[in-house]
Protein backbone atom coordinates (compact mmCIF):
# COMPACT_ATOMS: atom_id res chain seq x y z
CA UNK A 1 0.00 0.00 0.00
CA UNK A 2 1.52 3.29 -1.18
CA UNK A 3 1.66 6.50 1.55
CA UNK A 4 0.31 9.59 0.92
CA UNK A 5 2.28 12.80 1.24
CA UNK A 6 3.40 13.61 4.36
CA UNK A 7 4.29 17.66 5.75
CA UNK A 8 6.72 18.06 8.06
CA UNK A 9 6.51 21.78 9.60
CA UNK A 10 9.51 23.94 10.24
CA UNK A 11 9.49 26.62 12.91
CA UNK A 12 11.92 28.80 14.90
CA UNK A 13 11.30 31.08 17.43
CA UNK A 14 7.83 31.50 19.49
CA UNK A 15 7.48 34.99 20.24
CA UNK A 16 6.84 38.63 19.67
CA UNK A 17 8.28 39.42 16.65
CA UNK A 18 11.74 42.21 16.67
CA UNK A 19 11.01 45.14 15.15
CA UNK A 20 10.63 45.32 11.16
CA UNK A 21 13.83 45.64 9.06
CA UNK A 22 15.42 43.01 11.93
CA UNK A 23 17.44 40.50 10.00
CA UNK A 24 15.59 36.99 9.94
CA UNK A 25 12.19 38.66 11.56
CA UNK A 26 10.12 36.01 9.44
CA UNK A 27 11.39 33.29 11.39
CA UNK A 28 9.56 34.41 14.96
CA UNK A 29 6.43 33.74 15.23
CA UNK A 30 3.96 35.06 17.64
CA UNK A 31 2.47 32.84 19.85
CA UNK A 32 -1.29 33.58 18.95
CA UNK A 33 -0.44 33.03 15.12
CA UNK A 34 1.06 29.49 16.00
CA UNK A 35 -1.80 28.35 18.13
CA UNK A 36 -3.85 29.39 15.08
CA UNK A 37 -2.29 27.23 12.55
CA UNK A 38 -2.06 24.09 14.80
CA UNK A 39 -5.66 24.62 15.59
CA UNK A 40 -6.36 25.30 12.08
CA UNK A 41 -5.09 21.49 11.66
CA UNK A 42 -6.28 20.02 14.30
CA UNK A 43 -9.93 20.99 13.18
CA UNK A 44 -9.21 19.35 9.72
CA UNK A 45 -8.17 16.21 11.09
CA UNK A 46 -4.52 16.44 11.14
CA UNK A 47 -2.63 14.73 13.98
CA UNK A 48 0.83 16.56 14.90
CA UNK A 49 3.68 14.38 15.84
CA UNK A 50 7.56 14.75 16.53
CA UNK A 51 9.79 13.30 14.18
CA UNK A 52 10.28 10.29 16.31
CA UNK A 53 6.15 9.36 16.53
CA UNK A 54 6.43 10.54 12.48
CA UNK A 55 8.93 7.84 11.71
CA UNK A 56 6.24 4.29 10.98
CA UNK A 57 4.30 6.95 8.80
CA UNK A 58 7.20 7.88 6.38
CA UNK A 59 7.78 4.55 6.05
CA UNK A 60 4.62 3.25 5.50
CA UNK A 61 4.53 1.07 8.39
CA UNK A 62 1.44 3.20 10.12
CA UNK A 63 -1.24 5.39 8.21
CA UNK A 64 -2.95 8.24 8.79
CA UNK A 65 -3.38 12.10 8.27
CA UNK A 66 -0.49 13.31 10.53
CA UNK A 67 2.05 16.45 10.00
CA UNK A 68 5.57 16.24 11.93
CA UNK A 69 6.27 19.29 14.41
CA UNK A 70 9.36 20.58 13.85
CA UNK A 71 11.50 23.80 16.01
CA UNK A 72 14.96 24.46 14.90
CA UNK A 73 17.90 25.96 17.24
CA UNK A 74 16.30 25.18 20.97
CA UNK A 75 14.85 28.66 21.70
CA UNK A 76 13.67 28.93 25.38
CA UNK A 77 10.07 30.18 23.54
CA UNK A 78 9.66 26.94 22.34
CA UNK A 79 9.08 25.92 25.79
CA UNK A 80 6.97 28.52 27.17
CA UNK A 81 4.73 29.63 24.23
CA UNK A 82 4.83 26.62 21.77
CA UNK A 83 4.50 23.38 24.61
CA UNK A 84 1.41 25.00 26.26
CA UNK A 85 -0.57 24.81 22.63
CA UNK A 86 0.88 21.56 21.32
CA UNK A 87 -0.32 20.05 24.86
CA UNK A 88 -3.33 21.22 24.47
CA UNK A 89 -4.51 20.21 21.10
CA UNK A 90 -2.97 16.54 22.37
CA UNK A 91 0.24 17.23 19.85
CA UNK A 92 3.63 16.10 19.81
CA UNK A 93 7.03 17.92 18.26
CA UNK A 94 10.68 17.72 18.43
CA UNK A 95 13.18 20.35 19.05
CA UNK A 96 16.48 20.61 17.23
CA UNK A 97 19.01 21.68 19.81
CA UNK A 98 22.53 23.31 19.19
CA UNK A 99 24.05 20.87 21.81
CA UNK A 100 26.90 23.78 22.20
CA UNK A 101 24.74 26.74 22.91
CA UNK A 102 22.93 24.99 26.11
CA UNK A 103 21.47 27.82 28.25
CA UNK A 104 23.27 29.82 25.67
CA UNK A 105 21.66 32.18 22.79
CA UNK A 106 21.61 32.05 19.44
CA UNK A 107 25.48 33.06 18.82
CA UNK A 108 25.88 31.91 15.24
CA UNK A 109 23.02 34.80 14.12
CA UNK A 110 24.88 37.63 16.24
CA UNK A 111 27.30 38.97 13.55
CA UNK A 112 24.18 39.54 11.00
CA UNK A 113 22.96 41.55 13.50
CA UNK A 114 20.05 39.38 14.85
CA UNK A 115 19.19 40.27 18.76
CA UNK A 116 20.18 37.69 20.99
CA UNK A 117 17.24 35.08 22.21
CA UNK A 118 17.95 32.33 25.40
CA UNK A 119 18.23 28.79 24.06
CA UNK A 120 17.02 25.96 26.28
CA UNK A 121 18.96 24.57 29.65
CA UNK A 122 19.40 20.98 30.14
CA UNK A 123 16.97 21.33 32.74
CA UNK A 124 14.73 23.11 30.41
CA UNK A 125 15.06 20.14 27.94
CA UNK A 126 14.16 17.88 30.20
CA UNK A 127 11.20 19.31 30.76
CA UNK A 128 10.38 19.55 26.98
CA UNK A 129 10.81 16.03 27.43
CA UNK A 130 8.96 15.07 30.10
CA UNK A 131 5.73 16.74 29.04
CA UNK A 132 6.04 14.17 25.78
CA UNK A 133 8.40 15.94 23.41
CA UNK A 134 11.54 14.87 21.42
CA UNK A 135 14.90 16.41 20.72
CA UNK A 136 17.06 16.35 18.59
CA UNK A 137 20.31 17.01 17.36
CA UNK A 138 21.09 20.45 15.15
CA UNK A 139 25.16 19.82 15.09
CA UNK A 140 27.27 21.42 18.16
CA UNK A 141 27.85 25.01 16.75
CA UNK A 142 25.19 25.43 14.13
CA UNK A 143 27.75 25.50 11.35
CA UNK A 144 26.77 24.57 7.98
CA UNK A 145 28.09 21.38 7.01
CA UNK A 146 28.50 22.18 3.17
CA UNK A 147 31.60 24.36 4.12
CA UNK A 148 33.17 22.36 6.41
CA UNK A 149 35.75 19.34 5.88
CA UNK A 150 34.89 15.93 6.76
CA UNK A 151 36.60 15.62 10.08
CA UNK A 152 34.43 18.68 10.98
CA UNK A 153 31.18 17.58 9.79
CA UNK A 154 31.78 14.06 11.21
CA UNK A 155 32.50 15.86 14.42
CA UNK A 156 29.42 18.30 14.53
CA UNK A 157 27.44 15.53 13.69
CA UNK A 158 28.17 12.65 15.97
CA UNK A 159 29.49 14.79 18.81
CA UNK A 160 26.17 16.46 19.16
CA UNK A 161 24.41 13.28 19.74
CA UNK A 162 26.76 12.35 21.88
CA UNK A 163 26.39 15.21 24.16
CA UNK A 164 22.98 15.44 24.33
CA UNK A 165 22.39 12.09 24.84
CA UNK A 166 24.96 12.49 27.83
CA UNK A 167 22.98 15.10 29.43
CA UNK A 168 19.55 14.38 29.07
CA UNK A 169 20.37 10.59 29.15
CA UNK A 170 17.53 9.65 26.11
CA UNK A 171 18.28 8.08 22.96
CA UNK A 172 19.10 11.44 20.34
CA UNK A 173 18.33 9.83 16.85
CA UNK A 174 16.77 12.47 14.76
CA UNK A 175 18.41 15.23 12.62
CA UNK A 176 18.67 18.63 11.29
CA UNK A 177 20.59 19.97 9.24
CA UNK A 178 21.73 23.96 10.08
CA UNK A 179 20.92 26.06 7.18
CA UNK A 180 19.69 23.03 5.13
CA UNK A 181 23.43 22.94 4.02
CA UNK A 182 24.72 19.62 3.19
CA UNK A 183 26.24 17.20 0.99
CA UNK A 184 25.21 13.53 0.34
CA UNK A 185 28.20 12.44 2.11
CA UNK A 186 26.74 14.41 5.12
CA UNK A 187 23.69 11.60 5.03
CA UNK A 188 25.86 9.20 5.27
CA UNK A 189 27.62 10.24 8.28
CA UNK A 190 24.38 11.12 9.84
CA UNK A 191 23.55 7.47 9.29
CA UNK A 192 26.42 6.46 10.74
CA UNK A 193 26.14 8.42 13.74
CA UNK A 194 23.11 6.61 14.76
CA UNK A 195 20.41 8.44 13.70
CA UNK A 196 17.50 7.55 12.39
CA UNK A 197 16.24 10.17 9.70
CA UNK A 198 17.39 14.01 9.31
CA UNK A 199 15.54 17.08 7.82
CA UNK A 200 16.37 19.72 5.44
CA UNK A 201 15.01 23.12 4.07
CA UNK A 202 14.04 21.80 0.39
CA UNK A 203 10.41 23.02 0.60
CA UNK A 204 7.77 19.98 0.19
CA UNK A 205 6.24 17.58 1.54
CA UNK A 206 7.52 14.12 2.01
CA UNK A 207 6.86 11.51 -0.79
CA UNK A 208 7.11 7.61 -0.51
CA UNK A 209 10.53 6.52 -1.41
CA UNK A 210 12.27 10.01 0.11
CA UNK A 211 15.63 9.32 1.48
CA UNK A 212 15.48 9.41 5.28
CA UNK A 213 18.05 11.15 5.71
CA UNK A 214 17.52 14.14 3.33
CA UNK A 215 13.57 15.00 4.41
CA UNK A 216 12.31 18.48 2.72
CA UNK A 217 9.95 20.59 5.20
CA UNK A 218 7.24 23.45 4.66
CA UNK A 219 8.76 26.56 6.35
CA UNK A 220 6.51 28.50 8.08
CA UNK A 221 7.42 32.17 8.48
CA UNK A 222 5.65 35.27 10.20
CA UNK A 223 3.76 36.51 6.82
CA UNK A 224 1.86 33.48 6.22
CA UNK A 225 -1.66 33.52 6.44
CA UNK A 226 -3.20 30.19 8.28
CA UNK A 227 -4.85 29.38 4.79
CA UNK A 228 -1.25 29.52 3.38
CA UNK A 229 -0.16 27.16 5.47
CA UNK A 230 -2.94 24.44 5.46
CA UNK A 231 -2.86 24.84 1.75
CA UNK A 232 0.56 23.61 1.85
CA UNK A 233 0.71 20.95 3.95
CA UNK A 234 -3.15 19.48 2.64
CA UNK A 235 -2.45 19.80 -1.17
CA UNK A 236 -0.42 19.13 -3.76
CA UNK A 237 0.40 22.95 -4.15
CA UNK A 238 4.55 22.92 -3.02
CA UNK A 239 5.23 20.08 -5.51
CA UNK A 240 3.38 21.75 -8.28
CA UNK A 241 5.49 24.96 -7.99
CA UNK A 242 8.36 23.13 -7.62
CA UNK A 243 7.72 21.04 -11.20
CA UNK A 244 6.49 24.66 -12.80
CA UNK A 245 9.94 26.26 -11.83
CA UNK A 246 12.04 23.45 -12.98
CA UNK A 247 9.87 23.31 -16.27
CA UNK A 248 10.58 27.24 -16.50
CA UNK A 249 14.77 26.60 -16.56
CA UNK A 250 14.48 24.55 -19.20
CA UNK A 251 14.93 25.36 -22.80
CA UNK A 252 11.55 25.15 -24.74
CA UNK A 253 11.24 22.53 -26.70
CA UNK A 254 11.69 22.67 -30.78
Amino acid sequence: MSRAAIPILSYHQVDRPPPRGTPVRSLVLPPWRLAAQLQALRALGWQGLSMRELQPYLRGERHGKVVGITFDDGYRNNLRHALPVLQRLGFSATVFMVSGQLGGTNAWDHALGVPPSPLMTAAELREWIDAGMEVGSHTRNHVNLAQCDDTTAREEITGSRLDLEDVLGVPVRSFCYPYGGHRAEHAEMVREAGYTSATTIVSARTQEGDDMFRLPRVSVELDDPIARTVLHVATPWLEWRSRRRGAAALPAAC
